[in-house]
């Protein structure tokens, strides 16, 4: 498949993404590789030692059968579509860029927790914000929900959305599914846990070296994004700068920073993750506290973020093309 072409549906499965998002009854390449990454986990640990170098290495295979197998589907797929009929395979490729992406899907998933909170059932908010973050919500107030579903959709603008994008641009699905066997690897098994801490540190190494370029470059597209979006750019630019270093992870705190300044709010600082309270920096500024409303905002502030990645990814190389 040509450049033009790849492109085009990457740019047909975006456009898909914002229609649809994710009909839970359609079948979806993500959940088949947490399925797979579940199934994979208890004969690994079964087969290598139970010490941390036995562990090291059991994740070291998860990760290369994970890779392996998610990459090689979708590759062969699109081979065999391609063997049948161009315009099969070109149906094929856009159908799973739109499943690669989570632009509505993250939209939907956090506007649950902002329609709980302005109706008042904050065990209901609670319960919603549960299924996007990592974090123990039991104990949270109205702010820590509203709180981290913005962190969740500010974070996820960069997973979720533009890295898959950039990825999906650069080498098409094979690469774009590659990237996401990645990505739901560290979200299910790179935690710093004691059951995690060994076993998934392969995949949580793999998804930081990936993410590296991704998530300064998300961050600095949602700085740009602010401005035309409604929000704050130079004091986005400002926090993305002073605070994006803030997290122990290398990458997660990029994105963060960019959506504190724009929305002139105070991210990220301590939390309780299986009953241990995490002592972690703030993001950002309390310029004023975080409410439910700013969870609409930082969704307008991602899909400004995912529109130009799209014209920067996508636009811009075709129009080059189409020049030439």
């Amino acid at each position: 498949m040509t450049l033009t072409l790849r492109l085009f549906a990457l740019l047909l499965g975006f456009c898909l993404d914002l229609l649809l998002g994710d009909p839970h009854w359609l079948p979806h390449p993500v959940r088949a590789m947490g399925a797979l990454i579940a199934g994979l986990e208890r004969p690994l640990r079964a087969v290598f030692p139970k010490t941390p170098r036995g562990e090291i290495i059991a994740g070291g295979f998860l990760v290369v059968l994970t890779v392996g197998v998610s990459t090689g589907t979708a590759a062969a797929l699109l081979w065999l579509c391609g063997q049948i009929h161009p315009y099969l395979a070109f149906a094929a490729e856009t159908l799973l860029c739109y499943q690669l992406l989570a632009t509505r899907a993250l939209r939907d998933e956090s506007l649950k927790v902002y329609l709980a909170l302005r109706d008042g059932a904050l065990d209901d908010a609670r319960k919603a914000v549960s299924m996007i973050v990592g974090r123990d919500t039991d104990r949270l107030d109205e702010t820590g929900v509203a709180k981290a579903a913005v962190e969740t959709v500010a974070e996820n603008a960069s997973d979720g959305v533009i890295a898959p994008l950039l990825f999906l641009a650069v080498g098409g699905v094979p690469l774009g599914t590659l990237y996401k066997a990645v990505n739901t690897m560290d979200s299910m098994v790179g935690y710093k846990n004691d059951r995690y801490l060994y076993f998934g540190r392969a995949a949580a190494r793999l998804d930081d070296l990936m993410n590296f370029l991704p998530a300064r470059l998300s961050g600095v597209l949602l700085c740009l994004a602010a401005g035309p979006a409604g929000f704050d750019g130079k004091h986005a630019w400002r926090i993305f700068q002073r605070d994006r270093k803030k997290h122990k992870s290398p990458n997660s705190a990029h994105t963060e920073a960019a959506a504190a300044g724009a929305l002139h709010v105070e991210l990220a600082g301590s939390n309780y993750y299986f009953g241990r309270l995490v002592e972690k920096p703030s993001i950002g500024d309390p310029l004023r506290p975080v409410e439910p409303a700013d969870i609409l905002r930082c969704n307008r502030l991602m899909y400004a973020g995912a529109f130009l990645a799209l014209v920067l990814f996508c636009g811009v190389p075709l129009t080059l093309s189409l020049a030439l």
